[in-house]
């Protein structure tokens, strides 16, 4: 009799989203045409293939890149490009900021270096062509920030969801404004494009993905694992 996790290793994984194939959702993705890059710098402890998002959020744009790793030496070599100009890309990373402390109603919002509201929100937030989100746990992303001092030359932006994730009950999270990477991509690109249809895509590929989520642990736990508590509660730490 062929052993539970025998079996598993044998199913095959999608090279895009890195799910095994029962998980995966990528023939569903409708492509999206964005003038805004997107970069996805992913733990290498990041390893919740079930409910992760990175490669599902990555799969809708063209101008895409997933990387995993702790740290690069700069923003080109992360993007494999020779010339990238970091004063033209934002980060999105929270940290201790909440949007709402910030005396603004905005859904997404330009940070100084002191972690204040930055002068001049419209002409910062025009001015970028590209978004890094950092995939992985508050505590993750907080290492994956500090071991990049190249985004200090990007520009630092937060999001202040109206909603909470839809995660649910699937992942706790510590704060309200705890979202998926997709969700955060979602977010984030549709508002620095005024292009709502771009969040709204990316939210209906969240919903399938959480619908065959569950739809798996039904029939095969042993490939969607139910989340287990932890202290340092998961979030796609944009």
């Amino acid at each position: 009799m062929t052993e539970p996790s025998e079996a598993t290793a044998a199913i095959a994984e999608c090279s895009h989203c890195r799910k095994p194939a029962p998980l995966c959702i990528c023939d569903s993705v409708q492509p999206i045409e964005s003038r805004i890059a997107l970069l996805i710098l992913q733990h290498p402890q990041e390893q919740d293939r079930a409910l992760g998002t990175a490669g599902l959020a990555a799969r809708h744009f063209k101008d895409a890149v997933v990387r995993i790793g702790l740290s690069w030496p700069s923003l080109s070599k992360a993007l494999g490009r020779p010339v990238a100009d970091p004063a033209r890309w934002a980060v999105l990373y929270l940290g201790s900021a909440r949007a709402a402390d910030l005396e603004t109603d905005a859904e997404i919002v330009a940070l100084n270096r002191k972690g204040e509201l930055a002068d001049n929100q419209r002409a910062i937030l025009h001015s970028i062509e590209g978004v890094v989100l950092l995939d992985g746990t508050w505590s993750q992303a907080k290492a994956l920030w500090w071991r990049n001092p190249w985004m200090l030359k990007c520009r630092r932006v937060i999001l202040g969801p109206r909603s909470p994730s839809r995660y649910g009950k699937l992942r706790r999270e510590p704060r309200r404004d705890g979202l998926s990477t997709i969700e955060a991509a979602g977010m984030l690109i549709a508002a620095l494009e005024k292009r709502p249809d771009i969040a709204a895509t990316l939210n209906a590929s969240f919903e399938r993905m959480l619908a065959r989520y569950r739809e798996v642990q039904a029939a095969m736990p042993e490939l969607a694992p139910r989340p287990k508590g932890r202290r340092d509660f998961r979030r796609r730490q944009p």
